[in-house]
């Protein structure tokens, strides 16, 4: 008896649905066609205990199994509970007249409990453009794919369950998640906020700025100053995700697998700080099968590299692009896979291996040139992609001992959010423009033009201040920034003078 269950294939952070046949006939042999790796192959074993643990087997006949489309390799073992399905309906065990209305993917183990698998939210789209009535999942995974309408979602926790309601013998609960209620009901919940952090008045400027246009940034001081800590609280401040880039995150997480445990929606803003030891392929993403890197994981979020220098110049040198275009694409010799990479850099450093050059009370034991060495770890393509460099200096007794809070991370949001309305309005025309600082140079033109007095100050930064021609435009695009913050349709030349003084690090001799 030949009959068809529907399973489906995640590649990048899109599904495609796949099609699996069972046949039986006269002999003993157990055959999976339909370029399926090893994971998928072991099913049979999976398969074979689960189905004793709960009074079923599979037969002692010919059973034939294609994984169509038969040129797209099937990885993972979450196949195992179409396939058992497909074995016990084509053997003729139970009754599924519906079996074709249904999406199912889980794996199994060995007492037919069904495990969480990845993946679930773009099957879940999937399933729903291709006009099936339901999809059957691990009971886990029920709620991160219930976030789709127009979807019944079933979540279940032992093969048996499944049986049962293919038998007619009980019924299966959709899982119901109200997406809007789930999103909006989490937005303002933070764990740090930038009222705990005492002075650095001028770094928490430097970061409302940032967030404000979208700005990479990179903060350079001593151990010990607050570079971490204020790291820390920049979600908080923030624009909240729309509902489309919450559902575009979250796809990338279930991808990964890296959603939290029953969680449905991501509704905050992913802040990824990788350890400098990483690997260049885990932080842009690749592998055997291509997984997200952490570059994707924290798209629409804040990708937080502490320690800049320290980490190797071969993982720093692949940010490059996917910095520039937001996207990173991985290709490998069968396929390409794009994900993702609109995120904002954030990165810290120590001025000098031993931490204390420019410190005021500390004398700094590096040998000359040391400083310039160090810096020189920080490629200047990459260093380019900084719009903000801001220097951070140690705070004082009399900062640290007074009781009285600084300002909230929500007043500093409130600001930032004012400056993102300008700056969307301003780009409603542009595909894929949401902030100052992804403008091109066509926008930088149309949108970034200083009166002559502007110009001039540009010049003298320029000349005598010692900065580099690559810094013009991150000038352009910070003074923009501010502009928008105090609600001026033009930049002044005030503007423009507080974007030079983020340039620290293109000052000729900065380190000595």
């Amino acid at each position: 008896m030949l009959i068809k269950t529907y399973g489906s294939a995640v590649y990048g952070i899109y599904a495609t649905t796949i099609t699996i046949e069972v046949n039986v006939f006269n002999g003993v042999r157990f055959s999976l066609v339909g370029l399926a790796d090893n994971a998928v192959r072991e099913s049979q074993q999976r398969i074979d205990s689960a189905l004793r643990e709960v009074g079923y087997k599979i037969p002692g006949k010919k059973i034939i199994i294609n994984m169509a489309p038969a040129d797209i390799r099937k990885e993972g073992s979450a196949y195992d509970l179409p396939l058992a399905i497909g074995v016990l309906t084509a053997t003729e065990q139970i009754k599924c007249p519906d079996l074709q209305k249904y999406v199912i993917m889980g794996e199994l183990s060995l007492d037919g409990s069904l495990v969480p698998i990845k993946g679930v939210l773009p099957m879940a789209i999937k399933a729903r453009e291709e006009g099936f009535e339901g999809l059957i999942l691990p009971k886990e995974n029920a709620k991160e794919a219930a976030v789709v309408n127009n979807l019944n979602v079933y979540g279940v926790e032992n093969i048996k369950e499944l049986i049962d309601f293919f038998n007619g013998d009980a019924e299966l609960v959709v899982t119901e998640v109200d997406t809007r209620a789930e999103f909006y009901s989490h937005l303002n919940h933070f764990e740090h906020d930038f009222a705990d952090v005492k002075g650095q008045e001028n770094v928490k400027r430097a970061l409302e700025i940032a967030a404000a246009g979208g700005h990479n940034i990179i903060m350079i001081g001593p151990p010990g100053s607050g570079k971490t800590m204020l790291a820390k609280r920049i979600p908080g401040i923030l624009p909240p995700l729309s509902l489309q880039e919450a559902l575009e995150t979250t796809k990338i997480h279930s991808v990964a697998g890296t959603l939290e445990k029953e969680s449905g929606l991501m509704t905050k803003r992913p802040f990824r700080s990788p350890h400098h030891t990483i690997s260049d392929v885990a932080l842009v993403g690749g592998g055997t099968v291509p997984q997200p890197g952490e570059i994707s994981l924290s798209h629409n979020g804040v990708l937080f590299l502490d320690e800049l220098p320290e980490f190797k110049r071969t993982v720093l040198e692949v940010m490059r692009q996917p910095l520039e275009d937001r996207t990173i694409t991985i290709s490998r010799a069968k396929f390409t896979v794009d994900y993702p990479a609109s995120t904002m850099l954030i990165s810290s450093m120590n001025p000098c291996p031993c931490g204390f050059y420019n410190h005021p009370d500390k004398d700094c034991l590096c040998p000359p040139g040391m400083v310039q060495k160090y810096l020189s770890r920080i490629s200047g393509p990459l260093l380019d992609r900084i719009d903000i460099h801001i220097e951070v200096t140690p705070v004082s007794f009399d900062k640290i001992s007074e009781e009285r809070l600084s300002e909230k991370s929500a007043n500093i949001r409130e600001r930032v959010e004012l400056a993102r309305k300008i700056q969307s309005d301003r780009f409603a025309d542009e595909d894929g423009i949401h902030s100052n600082a992804m403008m091109s140079s066509r926008l930088l033109r149309n949108y970034c033009r200083p009166s002559e007095a502007g110009m001039k100050l540009l010049k003298v930064a320029m000349e005598k201040v010692g900065l580099s021609a690559r810094a013009y435009d991150r000038i352009l695009k910070v003074s923009r920034t501010i502009a928008d913050l105090e609600g001026s349709e033009n930049i002044e030349t005030d503007h423009l003078s507080e974007a030079i003084q983020y340039r620290s690090l293109d000052r000729d001799g900065w380190g000595g």
